[in-house]
C-alpha cells in the first residue's frame, strides 16, 4: 500500500478528496462544489442545433451533433477535479488514488483524467458516496473497497 493514497468522493454537483496516510485516518484535503450541474437545460443556456462543418471530400458537408447543456457543465466539472487530480500527481502529493462516483458521472471523470493520474489510479466504483458526512466516510469507504 503506498505511503499516501486519495480518495475522490463525488457526484456531479460536488466533489471531496480525502487523504489517508498510512496508519492515520482519513482527512478531507479538498472540497469542490458545482451549483451549475443541478440547473435544468433551460437555465444553462441554448446549445445550437449542431456546427455545420464543410469537408472537401465526399458528401461535402456534416453537422457535428448537439451536446446537452447539463451533460456540458457535467464535463466541465469533471475536468476540473481531473486537474486537481492531475496537479498532484504531478507533484507527487500522493501514490494511489480511488474514485468513487455514481454513474453517469464516472465515466466523465474518467474520460477526463490525465496520464499522470491514470498511471495512480487503483480502482474505481460507481458508487456515490457523496451525500455521506465526515463522521462515517471512512468507514463507508472502507466497507465498498472491501466488498469490491
Amino acid at each position: 500500500m503506498p505511503a499516501v493514497e486519495w480518495f475522490l468522493v463525488a457526484c456531479a454537483a460536488h466533489a471531496r478528496v480525502m487523504q489517508r496516510e498510512r496508519g492515520l485516518p482519513m482527512v478531507q484535503i479538498a472540497a469542490f462544489s458545482h451549483p451549475e450541474a443541478r440547473l435544468r437545460a433551460s437555465e444553462l443556456g441554448d446549445d445550437r442545433a449542431g456546427r455545420e462543418r464543410a469537408d472537401r471530400g465526399f458528401g461535402g458537408v456534416a453537422y457535428e451533433p448537439r451536446t446537452d447543456p447539463v451533460r456540458k457543465e457535467h464535463q466541465r466539472f469533471a475536468r476540473e477535479l481531473a486537474d486537481y487530480l492531475e496537479e498532484g500527481a504531478r507533484a507527487q502529493a500522493y501514490g494511489a488514488l480511488v474514485v468513487f462516483a455514481g454513474n453517469p458521472f464516472l465515466g466523465e471523470l474518467r474520460e477526463a483524467l490525465g496520464d499522470g493520474t491514470r498511471r495512480l489510479l487503483k480502482t474505481s466504483l460507481p458508487v456515490d458516496l457523496s451525500h455521506v458526512g465526515p463522521a462515517e466516510i471512512e468507514r463507508r469507504v472502507l466497507d465498498e473497497l472491501a466488498s469490491a
